[in-house]
């Protein structure tokens, strides 16, 4: 099992910066990938950025490339989200993810272990 706990959202106006951390414990050496998904009032689950355990190799969804950057630091077991230049349609819960195997990165179906959500407010 690993657990997941994520910290640093909070409420930002457009334009804004907020860090995003998740800590990571439990069986972490099984950790393939660790991933950041954020779901909006009344809409999917969507994919926002990935990053490999090992080798460090990131993937970004199109809507945030250039504005987020994600990273890792192995010996705290915690993966990071900045997010800079917010937009209200940043607006969501963000919640970080670990998968066990080579799995899609992508999709929410292909991560094992999930957070309990950080709320992510961005007002215009």
């Amino acid at each position: 099992q690993v657990q997941l706990v994520e910290s640093g959202g909070g409420l930002v106006q457009a334009g804004g910066s907020l860090r995003l951390s998740c800590a990571a414990s439990g069986r972490t050496f099984s950790i393939y990938t660790m991933g950041w998904f954020r779901q909006a009032p009344g809409k999917e689950r969507e994919f926002v950025a990935a990053i490999r355990w090992s080798g460090g190799r990131t993937f970004y969804a199109d809507s945030v490339k250039g504005r987020f950057t994600i990273s890792r630091d192995n010996a705290k077991n915690t993966v990071y989200l900045q997010m800079n230049s917010l937009k209200p349609e940043d607006t969501a819960v963000y919640y970080c993810a670990a998968a066990g195997s080579g799995s899609y990165y992508g999709t929410p179906f292909g991560y094992d272990y999930w957070g309990q959500g950080t709320q992510v407010t961005v007002s215009s």
